[in-house]
């Protein structure tokens, strides 16, 4: 049996108490570690926090792992029981549903366990998750890749009036270019992207595009760390928020639509200048 666990977004003790029975059965233990962030990182220390609490070894999956060595840990859930840990909620990235349709075709049994995502939790900031829009991805801009196509959908939100959710880039294990061009591997420091990055990058658009889908005075919610205990929620314009220091990663935005009072009111605790 493959277990697909998610761990929730905040420390090793968020994992559910039906996730962690499964993990102590069985026989190898992958803890996926690029698609988000555990609180403590996931470094020789962080590692060592997860396996003081389940009671035995635990393998980092890194990107190269999860992306093109994933069918030899399929193959040896044929064989045993598996865990693979995923922060968040197992389906909060497209690798993972990826990865059940492959264990699929190797006819491997897989259980499913649950957890919070940043999908769910977002509701925090007050605003209702049913009025939330399609989700966008705001990638890092090089200087000679600046894509745009999440413009459309935020635009197409916002003549609906629902809220959007733009979840900013994370590069962890990313091989650089020149590397890639002298035929052998060597990997940029991770980054992950703050919310001031995400709206100079959306401004940067707007202004190239002029259509008005938003501009520097868009409510927005910015929210760091959510889940955690040192979570960070603001709520103000996009030019008010590029001043604020929001701190660690990870770091997501919220583009409001049209708002229902009780979501202005819940909205006002967390806004520059109200109380």
């Amino acid at each position: 049996m493959l277990y697909i666990i998610g761990l929730g977004l905040g420390d090793e003790k968020d994992i559910t108490l039906r996730g962690l029975e499964a993990v102590k059965k069985c026989q190898k233990v992958y803890v996926e570690a690029y698609t988000s962030l555990l609180s403590f990182g996931l470094s020789s220390d962080g590692l060592s926090t997860l396996e003081k609490l389940y009671g035995k070894p635990v393998t980092l999956a890194d990107r190269e792992t999860v992306e093109e060595k994933i069918d030899d840990v399929l193959l040896e859930a044929r064989e045993a029981d598996v865990a693979f840990l995923v922060v968040g909620d197992p389906f909060g990235a497209t690798t993972h549903t990826d990865l059940v349709v492959r264990a699929k075709k190797l006819e491997v049994d897989v259980k499913v366990i649950h957890n919070a995502s940043v999908m769910n939790a977002i509701g925090v900031c007050g605003l209702q998750l049913y009025r939330y829009g399609e989700t966008v991805s705001i990638p890092f801009f090089t200087e000679t890749w600046r894509p745009d196509s999440f413009y459309e959908k935020i635009q197409r939100n916002r003549k609906l009036g629902l809220h959007t959710l733009c979840l900013l880039d994370i590069r962890v294990k990313e091989p650089s270019l020149e590397s890639l061009c002298r035929g052998k591997k060597q990997y940029e420091p991770p980054r992950y992207m703050t919310i001031k990055t995400a709206i100079e990058q959306l401004l940067e658009v707007e202004q190239i595009r002029g259509e008005s889908a938003y501009n520097e005075d868009t409510s927005c919610v910015g929210l760091a760390r959510l889940g955690s205990e040192d979570q960070m929620v603001v709520a103000g314009s996009m030019k008010q928020l590029l001043l604020v220091d929001f701190g660690s990663p990870l770091h997501c935005l919220v583009i409001v639509g049209e708002t229902h009072p009780v979501e202005e009111e819940m909205l006002g605790f967390y806004t520059l200048g109200e109380k």
